[in-house]
């Protein structure tokens, strides 16, 4: 299955995620977004960094939850490599997320190639049917 797919848009960085379920959906559109900043695949996954949010719908929580990705490069210079242990739940006054983001400190041996600024609501798809597809604009 295809974790993601990068689209065409005229200014910013557009993706579609997907999964088997909603928790690989949201790890894929995590890789989507470093894909736009750096090669994740080449990033040794050294540190861990724990990820806890909480969000009134599904759309705020993903925003939050790809905002910690720049968030942790801006602020740690953490290149995110994987996303283990994730889980999604539902709570009372909405959704909860954990995750564990592994990857590694900026360094000489990783490029950045790109700027995420922020994650946005513009043209966001939850489909939650047979295969869960995300659709993220992110401002670069």
């Amino acid at each position: 299955m295809e974790r993601y797919r990068i689209l065409p848009h005229t200014a910013d960085g557009k993706f579609q995620a997907f999964g088997r379920t909603l928790e690989e959906a949201f790890a894929n559109a995590a890789l989507a977004t470093a894909s736009l900043m750096w090669d994740w695949a080449r990033v040794e996954p050294k540190v861990a960094r724990a990820v806890r949010l909480a969000a009134r719908n599904l759309e705020q929580l993903l925003v939050k939850f790809l905002g910690e990705i720049i968030y942790a490069l801006d602020t740690e210079r953490f290149l995110l490599a994987a996303v283990d242990g994730l889980s999604i739940r539902e709570t009372a006054g909405g959704w909860a997320l954990q995750a564990v983001f592994r990857g590694d400190t900026l360094s000489d041996r990783y490029e950045i190639h790109g700027d995420v600024k922020a994650v946005t609501y513009h043209e966001m798809v939850i489909d939650k049917g047979d295969l869960v597809t995300l659709q993220v604009v992110v401002d670069m």
